[in-house]
């Protein structure tokens, strides 16, 4: 009987010589990660929607100059934003977007300017249509981060940008 086997072991090895095994497939039944711009993209787009409104109109002025300030805000800091006393720290370019996209890089770059402790920034619309130009300053009223908003000195493009003033907080003080 131990013969026996030791023939069939032989002629085991010898069938098998040669044959690699077959590697396991490892499976993970857990949720994957995100990768961290995926969950920077889903964050930006539940800011978008839960800031941006359509059919929200605020108070708005119907001459002159677009322009805008929350009640807690100077009314200096518009005049300011006016003659250019601001620098813009970031610029964000609509042009060629739909309204849907520019909610959702509207809601970045306000996310990017408090991250980045910017008080200024100016968004470019552009003439077109009119759409962005008409919904931008609607947009930019309902956000809390944003103080205030003017359409932009020449330089940073006229009547076709607007100059915002971003509230980023209280910068910590090194007592």
């Amino acid at each position: 009987m131990n013969k026996e086997n030791d023939d069939e072991l032989a002629l085991f090895s010898a069938l098998t010589k040669g044959i690699k095994p077959l590697k396991q497939d490892k499976r993970h039944f857990a949720a994957p990660q995100k990768p961290k711009r995926e969950l920077e993209i889903a964050t930006t787009q539940l800011h978008a929607d839960s800031y941006f409104s359509d059919t929200y109109q605020p108070l708005l002025p119907l001459e002159g100059a677009m322009r805008w300030s929350r009640d807690d805000v100077d009314s200096h800091e518009l005049k300011r934003l006016r003659r250019g006393d601001y620098q813009p720290d970031l610029l964000l370019d609509l042009h060629g977007m739909r309204q849907t996209e520019a909610k959702l890089e509207l809601a970045a770059l306000i996310q990017a300017c408090v991250k980045q402790h910017s008080h200024c920034c100016c968004v470019m619309h552009g003439h077109g249509t009119g759409i962005l130009k008409q919904n931008l300053p609607m947009w930019l009223a309902q956000h809390p981060q944003v103080k205030a908003f003017h359409k932009a000195p020449k330089e940073w493009g006229g009547d076709a940008a607007l100059l915002v003033l971003i509230d980023v907080g209280e910068l910590p003080s090194w007592d």
